[in-house]
């Protein structure tokens, strides 16, 4: 008996050991034990844009940095690249292992064959190729348990990304990195000339409908070769390495198809929000590099991340000259006590040069039964009833309505000819500023009141377009971004829309007489509002119902019983 009590500490000392509880990360490891060493490589050209918020992310990696060694080379560069990296070592270079920077003594700024800095001209290939190979032996001259190839522009926003990724002990890792649309670090078909090859398998790993770690032909732009394994011996970029090569002569698919002949399996990781990768710029699309880190951003703020910046390389980071984007003005309603919500959409704006106005929302917890009553002379819509929830109005949505009235008060008190009013819990589409200012021109000879930039479409008919941007808006939802005219301030308000109160969403389409519930639509007789729609549509919401994260103010309220004889909601 007591030999087999003895056995089953044992045991358990042993599974404790093995698994242990560090920072939220599970961490293979003994307690007497070390993090594996991990070699970090990143090739460096032309990253101005990038390279403050890249390094920055880096250094915020929460992984033992005295078992990190950096390998960085830079060439080509036409911008601040060089600087940038000399600042930032000199600022942290002691922290870790080892920081290794190399660079090309030439003093041209292309290759001989490349015509922008974007082409990836034959002689680009090759040079990346052999960069790669020699990140690859550098590596393992070290003896490093661990390689992590890394561009330069991708930006790592979960701290724990490293012990996540050497946790799963896999030969090829790499995690899932967000981008714009549907572009990422990997694929999930490689056709018989091994480029890429559209399948069923990437658009639920992409959208995190299937979470974990997923067999792929391809990975890039962040990947750890886990150098243990035997077989990594076997990895090259190389193509004339690899027997029975008949790609392209390119890196990341040399690297794929090489694995793949030795057995070696790649993996994609997307069990966590990891970062975020720019689109590829075509060779003509020099000056859109600032755009797309400008996206890459964006993209992060939109997630509910913000992004870090060391301060040694704050000096690097130009933002856009301010703007109101040709609208009188700019309103943002938050919550009071929403402060992150606050904090994102200002970070927004400063990435986008957008100057807004915050207008402190009306908070429906805060409501009294007196407040509505006395105050603000509410007397709700008689038989109101949400039509999914089959319930009456909230105090949100109470709150959310007199938001939205006191911003229409303010535009007809002050003449205010356009304004754009915009809710806490948006993400702006890619190239925001300007297809909004271009839609705002494409519709000046047209008579409108009202204009969805952000919206949820109720019904299924085609919905006619008015211009090449926009449509004439049916049945809709939502009121997380709209452009309001002077004139459709003051038929809005004309309505008396307090002595009748329903929820602003069910509001504005009575009001440009799209709402199919007659009963509600007869207390508004005047209803010509003239509505627009941007087509496609230029925000969303941050956060879809259900989705982790999701906030609604206007759920997370009481009911309103106009019948009731407590004071209190």
């Amino acid at each position: 008996m007591f030999t087999r009590i003895v056995k089953i500490v044992l045991y358990i000392t042993v599974i404790l050991n093995i698994i242990t509880i560090c920072n939220g990360a599970v961490q293979y490891l003994k307690p007497s034990e070390k993090w594996p060493t991990i070699v970090i490589t990143s090739l460096v050209r032309n990253k101005e844009n990038a390279l403050p918020y890249f390094l920055s992310s880096l250094q915020e990696i929460d992984y033992p940095k005295d078992r990190i060694i950096i390998w960085f080379y830079s060439d080509y560069n036409s911008d601040n690249s060089d600087n940038i990296l000399k600042d930032w070592i000199s600022a942290h270079s002691s922290e870790y292992h080892e920081i290794h920077v190399s660079t090309n003594t030439t003093t041209a700024l292309l290759l001989p064959d490349q015509e922008t800095i974007t082409h990836w001209s034959a002689l680009r290939y090759q040079h990346v190729i052999q960069l790669r190979e020699k990140a690859l032996n550098f590596a393992r001259n070290l003896w490093a348990d661990f390689l992590f190839m890394l561009d330069a522009d991708v930006l790592l926003t979960e701290p724990l990304t490293l012990k996540f990724l050497v946790n799963k002990d896999l030969a090829i890792t790499a995690p899932m990195l967000i981008s714009d649309g549907a572009y990422s670090n990997f694929w999930c078909g490689m056709d018989e000339f091994h480029y890429y090859k559209r399948t069923d398998k990437y658009r639920p790993i992409l959208k995190r409908k299937e979470i974990g770690c997923f067999k792929v032909p391809m990975v890039h732009s962040a990947v750890l070769i886990n150098l243990k394994f035997k077989d990594s011996d076997l990895l090259t970029y190389m193509p004339e390495k690899i027997k029975g090569y008949d790609g392209p002569e390119d890196d990341i698919i040399a690297f794929a198809v090489g694995a793949s002949k030795n057995g070696i399996l790649m993996h994609i990781c997307n069990d966590h929000i990891y970062g975020f990768v720019p689109v590829p710029l075509e060779k003509d699309n020099d000056e859109d590099d600032k755009d797309e880190m400008l996206n890459v951003k964006m993209e992060a703020l939109g997630n509910e991340i913000h992004l870090p910046l060391d301060k040694s390389l704050a000096k690097y980071v130009h933002y856009p000259e301010t703007t109101k984007l040709n609208c009188t003005e700019i309103f943002m309603i938050n919550l009071e006590r929403r402060k992150k919500r606050r904090d994102l959409m200002n970070a927004s704006f400063v990435e986008l040069g957008i100057v807004s106005t915050w207008f402190k929302a009306i908070d429906g917890k805060s409501l009294t039964k007196e407040d509505i009553i006395q105050k603000y002379n509410i007397k709700l819509l008689p038989n109101y009833e949400d039509p999914y929830h089959k319930r009456p109005m909230k105090a949100g949505e109470i709150g959310c309505f007199l938001s939205h009235y006191f911003i229409w008060k303010r535009i007809v008190e002050n003449h205010y000819d356009t304004t754009l009013i915009l809710e806490d819990d948006i993400h702006f589409v890619p190239y925001f500023k300007e297809k909004f200012v271009s839609l705002l021109q494409e519709i000046r000879h047209i008579d409108w009141d009202l204009l969805y930039i952000g919206r949820k479409i109720l019904l299924d008919n085609e919905e006619p377009y008015i211009t090449e941007h926009t449509v004439k808006p049916q049945y809709s939802y939502w009121t997380l971004g709209y452009v309001l005219r002077e004139s459709g301030a003051k038929k809005l308000l004309a309505a008396d829309p307090l002595s009748k109160l329903l929820p602003v969403d069910e509001y504005l389409p009575i009001m440009f007489d799209q709402h199919p519930t007659t009963r509600w639509v007869e207390h508004f007789p005047v209803r010509d509002l003239k509505a627009l729609s941007a087509a496609p549509l230029l925000v969303h919401p941050t956060r879809y119902t259900g989705e982790d994260g999701y906030i609604s103010d206007t759920e997370d309220s009481n009911i309103v019983d106009p019948k009731a004889e407590r004071t209190d909601l």
